[in-house]
């Protein structure tokens, strides 16, 4: 199956790599040991331990937030799937926040950086739940739940959340013009270290020419990212806060992707922290991506944070049907024999609206809020079939070959 670039690449840099060892042709004399921690090999830390990277000193929580707020900006890398990531993620925006209230922003990739006029009245509270949670879906796909503490965090506390990533018109840009389009950010391309980096990810291979090459959209999505964080930095109404910037690990790792980037447009004190999965449960093996190993002359992160990798559990509560989102509710493609669904009467083609008295806004949504329901729980559905309205109660069974 071939897949389009931009697949391509958001699967390799969602996926947990784990480096296999193996000498590389990059020198091996130079590199940091333990792939960028010269002291602590992070397979020798516990689930929750920190280490300083620079020194092999262990911290705790309190003493990570009092060492990383000298800083302007600080990166928190992520495994997109991974709940204890995101964990940590929350705790260092917590704290950073209890140091410096109401003087903190979070910048996300998840945002395209074409959404701030929406981030900004979703802040204000004159943007619904319901429209915020479609936004992340127009901007990242599915995952919502993973951030959910996240943005809720933001909401209560009235953080700023800025969109990072490129707009698709200036991706759209890229494919069509390549790098001498006048409408990109400005672009390095030269950095040796996160080529080589990348070129292990995209298969050992010098990234194809073209206004396809798989790499030039990498820096885009990274010199974009930088180019807010610049913004940021030097916009005098933020003159004395505090960034933190979210984003997938390995654009933060040894700092030459989006920090090295920023620092180039605004040079400013940052620090990097990084969850960091050293070992994956079999049952997760299939989400693992190993690539050939890469000798890096650089620190890893300023600081390691051990976490253990799980992952939201699979829906297990379903109605037994096939659903199209439309602009207002989900439209029923099929439905299942012997299904949940199919015993309440709900029928092909009726547009289930509300569950419970509210309304459904999106299918991950609606999905989402049957795995907060058990077996044996009853569940009042509001359907639309050829013009009449109609309310089916639907009792969520185990099915029986589970």
């Amino acid at each position: 199956m071939k897949y389009p670039v931009k697949a391509l690449l958001r699967f390799a840099f969602a996926a947990v790599f784990l480096f296999n060892g193996l000498p590389g042709a990059w020198g091996e004399e130079y590199a940091v040991p333990n792939s960028g921690s010269p002291y602590v090999n992070p397979a020798d830390l516990q689930d929750g331990q920190i280490v300083h990277v620079p020194t092999g000193v262990l911290v705790d929580p309190g003493q990570l937030a009092e060492a990383v707020s000298g800083a302007r900006v600080v990166y928190v890398g992520e495994t997109h799937d991974n709940i204890e990531a995101h964990r940590v993620q929350l705790e260092i925006v917590r704290r950073l926040l209890a140091k410096f209230p109401g003087k903190v922003a979070v910048g996300m990739e998840m945002f395209r950086r074409s959404a701030q006029p929406e981030l900004d009245l979703w802040r204000k509270g004159e943007l619904s739940d319901a429209r915020f949670r479609k936004l992340f879906g127009k901007n990242w796909g599915s995952g919502f739940r993973l951030y959910r503490p996240i943005f809720e965090f933001l909401k209560e506390n009235r953080i700023p959340l800025l969109g990072l990533k490129s707009s698709r018109e200036t991706e759209d840009r890229l494919r069509e013009q390549g790098l001498e389009s006048p409408f990109l950010p400005e672009m390095d391309v030269n950095d040796p270290y996160h080529k080589r980096q990348a070129m292990a990810i995209f298969g050992g291979h010098e990234p194809r020419q073209g206004t396809s090459n798989p790499y030039h959209m990498l820096v885009l999505w990274e010199e974009s990212m930088a180019q807010t964080v610049a913004e940021f930095l030097k916009n005098e109404d933020y003159r004395d806060w505090k960034l933190v910037v979210l984003a997938g690990g390995y654009h933060v790792q040894y700092g030459f992707g989006v920090p090295k980037r920023a620092f180039r447009r605004a040079p400013h004190t940052y620090s990097i922290v990084l969850p960091t999965i050293v070992e994956i449960p079999e049952e997760l093996k299939d989400r693992e991506m190993r690539t050939e190993h890469v000798s890096i002359p650089l620190y890893e992160s300023d600081f390691i944070w051990r976490v253990s990798y799980k992952v939201p559990p699979q829906n297990r509560v379903k109605l037994g049907v096939m659903l199209e989102e439309l602009e207002r509710g989900l439209r029923v493609l099929s439905v299942s024999e012997n299904s949940n669904a199919q015993r309440a009467g709900i029928q092909k083609d009726d547009v289930l609206a509300a569950m419970d008295g509210r309304e459904i806004d999106t299918l991950e949504e609606f999905i989402d809020r049957l795995q907060d329901k058990s077996f044996g729980d009853t569940v009042r559905i509001k359907a639309l079939r050829g013009g009449a309205e109609l309310e089916v109660t639907v009792t969520l069974q185990k099915p029986e070959n589970k």
